[in-house]
């Protein structure tokens, strides 16, 4: 039995997680779905990390996820303790040094939207049409009702780390991401993780859209491992 630990993007809790929770248990895996101090203006990502651990606690044999802006929180765990994988899903990669805010001009995050634009991106920037246009309806209507306040605090102080962590670490890009756009992400990867990414054909939400495939992607990984 392995332990998956989920740390989700901004502005967002544990609710997103619940169908691919469920699937894991459906496998005999305990599940810590992570509530991170979005809202707290008093909490940047050190107090992040420190909600992870925390949530851990004393469980072992780990598996994290990291959603989104979780790429910045969940290396800072694999640092403090013992890690036995890290999937990124369609998260941000941080770079040694960089506050998360930069991430999106570092990386040419306007540059691509504008290119995604052109060639027939989303027609609105409504979040049912950017994040969940593949979700089910019921589905979307419990997650927007979760969705949280985000506090901008996070995303000012430098990244901590002066390497990315001895772990062993998989992407798996959603490659009909409307808020990433999927030529972009595979670029960010190579350049960061100087690794080719898994992807599986979702937006940007596929703990919602597609959790049953998520959760076997994440089980053969835990297999290779």
């Amino acid at each position: 039995m392995a332990t998956y630990v989920l740390i989700p993007g901004a502005a967002s809790g544990p609710e997103y997680w619940r169908p691919l929770s469920a699937e894991l248990r459906e496998r005999g895996h305990d599940v810590v779905a992570v509530d991170l101090p979005c809202a707290d203006d008093s909490a940047g990502l050190a107090e992040y990390a420190d909600a992870v651990v925390d949530a851990i606690g004393d469980r072992t044999d780990l598996v994290l996820v990291a959603h989104s802006l979780g790429g910045f929180t969940g290396p800072l765990v694999c640092d403090r303790m013992p890690v036995d994988l890290l999937v990124l899903l369609q998260a941000m990669i941080p770079s040694p040094g960089e506050p998360p805010g930069d991430w999106w001009a570092n990386t040419g995050y306007e540059q691509a939207k504008r290119e995604q634009a052109e060639h027939g991106g989303p027609a609105s920037d409504d979040p049912s049409d950017v994040y969940y246009h593949d979700v089910p309806p019921d589905l979307v209507a419990e997650a927007t009702r979760a969705e949280r306040d985000q506090s901008g605090t996070p995303f000012v102080k430098p990244w901590p780390l002066k390497a990315w962590p001895d772990v062993p670490t998989r992407f798996l890009l959603c490659g009909d991401d409307r808020f990433f756009p999927a030529e972009f992400m595979r670029r960010v990867v190579r350049e960061r993780l100087g690794i080719i990414p898994d992807e599986i054909a979702t937006g940007h939400m596929p703990m919602l859209a597609r959790p049953a495939e998520l959760a076997d992607r994440l089980e053969a990984y835990r297999a290779e491992r």
